[in-house]
């Protein structure tokens, strides 16, 4: 049976990476890709695990090659979803999960009609903002610069299949694994 791919986009704050790493750790159907990177690793960040950390070279050879299912420059660096990976896991039977920005997202349901986009939001901006000063990683300038970019990509939900509002966790997750398992 084939599996799906399953692209999982929203604001920073909103939880994504706590939704995914949920589903990995609830249920056995899903894998997580890890994007190729050509920036330099932080500290702590694991090579294949948090990211594939590639030189320039290696990613434009790549490129080439048609290797990534997606790929986008950000502030200098380059980031890309290996295709490899990915249709390996889609042919085993495995549903891929994608993190990642609403860009990239836009261009996977191009090449992979079928893949189910999915916008995760918080329950209001009022939590959204607390969720970001709780995290206690950023100077409030850049909080209100992830706030003004949010109010920006909410105009990207209206091309995705799916929006979960992350208000409770346990019954987010839930829901959202019941919806792919439902066919999307």
């Amino acid at each position: 049976m084939q599996g799906r791919l399953i692209v999982i986009s929203g604001f920073s704050g909103t939880g994504k990476g706590t939704i995914v790493q949920r589903l990995l750790q609830d249920y056995d159907n899903y894998c997580l890709s890890v994007s190729r990177t050509t920036r330099q690793p932080r500290e702590g960040e694991v090579d294949g695990v948090h990211y594939i950390f590639t030189t320039d070279e290696e990613f434009n050879r790549l490129i080439d090659e048609d290797g990534f299912v997606e790929y986008a420059g950000y502030v200098g660096n380059y980031y890309g979803t290996p295709k490899d990976f990915v249709e390996e896991n889609l042919q085993k039977g495995k549903s891929v999960l994608l993190e990642i920005e609403m860009q990239g997202a836009l261009k996977i349901k191009e090449k992979y009609p079928d893949a189910f986009l999915i916008f995760v939001l918080p329950p209001s901006f009022k939590e959204l903002r607390r969720r970001l000063v709780e995290r206690g990683t950023e100077e409030q300038s850049v909080i209100e610069r992830r706030l003004e970019r949010a109010r920006e990509e909410i105009r990207y939900m209206e091309y995705y299949d799916y929006y979960l509002v992350n208000d409770d966790l346990e019954e987010c997750v839930k829901k959202l694994h019941h919806k792919i398992m439902s066919g999307c």
